[in-house]
């Protein structure tokens, strides 16, 4: 069998024995791996199984699947997006409430998002509404900021086993720094976000981090370890985030927009983060910090 179609389950439903089966079955698969009990599991198959074939033996099921080359699977890179990826929410947004200002600025970045708009342009238009917002707005968004389920596991696995992993921001310095040493990252990078000591100039730092930035990282994070571009994963949410999802030797589109999840090659709608480790083959036993 030269691919691998993997379930994953939301943590609130069952990857049922009955369930693999009935896949398993329909796409003409080989002998199941259970990979963590009614959570995941890999259907060795001959090749990608038509979609269709497989929705309907999902019969609606909340459960993501998604087949990959079996060989190669363990990935030496992680370069990850972090607003509504790695945090639940996007920062800029949450910031935007303390000026009173949040539904008109995530209708903006909900458009950019989806690539409805120039992101360097609609970043610089959201930043300049909050100018004269005092700095201590900062800390007060960051503590409404929440990690992703299995954000910390993902990336704890994956260093246990020698990977590199990035957080790459189209957001701020400020939240990503935090963030990064929340989770465990070996570097971060975002955007600038300036003041005058005392509160947001209303300007971003130049140049912006924006599509061309995360995939030039993914080249040079690569490049500098010597890590084959097959050997990487990439995973975000967003329009500023397709390049590298397209670039990496996977690519993961996580609860991605509309634009987004139509153009990735493996899709991660209602499973946690932890569905990137069982893509890569980790069991339940392997995942640090997995309790």
């Amino acid at each position: 069998m030269t691919h691998v179609l993997t379930l994953v389950a939301a943590r609130d439903a069952t990857l049922s024995p009955a369930i693999i089966a009935r896949v398993r079955d329909a796409v003409g698969g080989g002998e199941p791996v259970i990979l963590s009990p009614g959570e995941a599991a890999d259907i060795p198959v001959a090749g990608a199984p038509d979609s269709d074939t497989v929705r309907a033996a999902l019969a609606g099921a909340p459960i993501d699947a998604i087949t990959i080359p079996a060989v190669g699977r363990r990935k030496a890179l992680l370069l990850a997006d972090m607003d509504s990826t790695i945090v639940t929410s996007e920062t800029l947004d949450e910031l935007a409430d303390f000026a009173g200002l949040k539904v008109t600025i995530a209708a903006i970045t909900a458009r950019a998002m989806n690539g409805e708009l120039d992101f360097q342009a609609a970043l610089r238009e959201r930043v300049g509404m909050l100018k004269g917002l005092p700095i201590q707005a900062l800390e007060q968004t960051w503590r409404r900021v929440q990690l992703t389920a299995g954000a910390r596991e993902l990336v704890a696995t994956m260093r246990a086993h020698g990977a590199m992993t990035a957080l790459v921001s189209g957001g701020f310095t400020f939240f990503s720094g935090r963030v990064a040493e929340a989770v465990g990252f070996d570097l971060h990078r975002a955007n600038g976000l300036l003041d005058d000591g005392r509160a947001l100039t209303g300007a971003v730092a130049e140049p912006i981090l924006d599509r061309t930035a995360k995939l030039d990282l993914l080249h040079a994070l690569s490049a500098s370890r010597d890590i084959p571009l097959s050997a990487t994963l990439a995973v975000g949410d967003g329009a500023n985030d397709l390049p590298m999802l397209r670039a990496a030797g996977l690519g993961v589109a996580f609860r991605a927009k509309p634009v987004v999840a139509a153009e990735a090659r493996a899709c991660v709608d209602y499973a946690d983060l932890r569905a990137l480790l069982f893509l890569q083959g980790y069991r339940a036993a392997e995942i640090v910090g997995g309790g």
